[in-house]
């Protein structure tokens, strides 16, 4: 019988950072970091807990837990512990424990930090929050377009809706619809004439001549997908899946697609320049042909820039 020769033992080698061990553990750490704010919140810790603080906690470099924080998560450490104290003091103000309770248990150290906040978070103060949004005054102007009729509404912070439709009646239904609880719903034509020039340059398909600051309610996922569709270029599209994987959760392609299908401000975040990822235009709240139309009008401007 021929004697078999043993093989030599293969070195080990470490699984590179794209491997499934590398994923996991980077998953698990990103767990123990969530765990650990969540405890914090849970007991009325005041302030973020700091990167610093949070990275020993879990056993590693701040630079290796912020990024793997985000690459599990979709979110930072800091942006992960704001949402739940904003999560916190909306429960709060819903049993009515009242503005200064439900701050101090949400572990604000000051009110002007929650006012500031809830401006973003909630859309309003947390005393209109408390009341179910009544005190919150909007402003809206119907326009014709070259997709049929514009509607633009804003608070005094920034738009809170834009829409396109047919007919005014319909749109300032749906606004109402939207806004139930707001203390007046208004039409002031020439307060916003700004916005709707802005936006009717859009839909013409010209690139943005100016920021528009907005005033609507999103989540901290919603909002790193806004953020990335605001730096889409006019002319370009990108589909879900890349949009997934610019901010960091490659796996989030139909969370993507939802946060588009929510968006509440129509051109102002282009939701219109993501497609399927097998590059169809997929769906649009305001109707697949507008959405072509958008697409279209944009590619032409593109062109003749170029």
């Amino acid at each position: 019988m021929k004697k078999l020769r043993k093989r030599p033992m293969q070195p080990q080698i470490a699984a590179p950072i794209g491997s499934r061990a590398a994923a996991a553990s980077a998953a698990s750490v990103a767990r123990r970091a969530a765990a650990y704010i969540e405890n914090r919140v849970a007991a009325e810790a005041e302030g973020p807990v700091t990167l610093d603080e949070l990275a020993r906690h879990c056993g590693v470099s701040p630079w290796h837990l912020q990024r793997q924080f985000k690459q599990t998560l979709g979110v930072s450490p800091r942006q992960y512990d704001d949402a739940l104290r904003m999560k916190q003091l909306k429960r709060g103000l819903k049993r009515g424990d009242g503005v200064a309770a439900a701050t101090f248990e949400a572990g604000y150290g000051s009110s002007s930090r929650v006012y500031e906040r809830a401006m973003t978070a909630l859309g309003m103060t947390p005393a209109s929050y408390a009341k179910g949004g009544k005190g919150a005054a909007i402003f809206y102007a119907i326009s014709p377009c070259g997709l049929g009729k514009l509607l633009v509404a804003a608070t005094e912070r920034g738009l809170c809706r834009v829409e396109l439709g047919t007919q005014d009646g319909a749109l300032l239904e749906d606004l109402h619809r939207e806004f139930p609880e707001a203390d007046s719903i208004q039409r002031d034509d020439a307060a916003l004439g700004r916005f709707v020039t802005e936006l009717l340059h859009r839909i013409d398909g010209a690139a943005p001549r100016e920021d528009l600051p907005l005033d609507i309610q999103a989540t901290a996922f919603q909002r790193r997908v806004y953020e990335e569709l605001l730096r889409i270029p006019t002319g370009e599209t990108r589909s879900y899946a890349e949009i997934a994987e610019a901010i960091g959760q490659p796996t989030a392609s139909r969370a993507v697609g939802n946060a588009c299908a929510t968006n509440p401000v129509a051109l102002a975040i282009p939701c219109h320049r993501v497609l399927r990822n097998n590059g169809t235009l997929g769906g649009y709240a305001w109707g697949i042909e507008r959405k072509q139309a958008l697409i279209s009008a944009e590619r032409r401007t593109a062109r003749r820039a170029g």
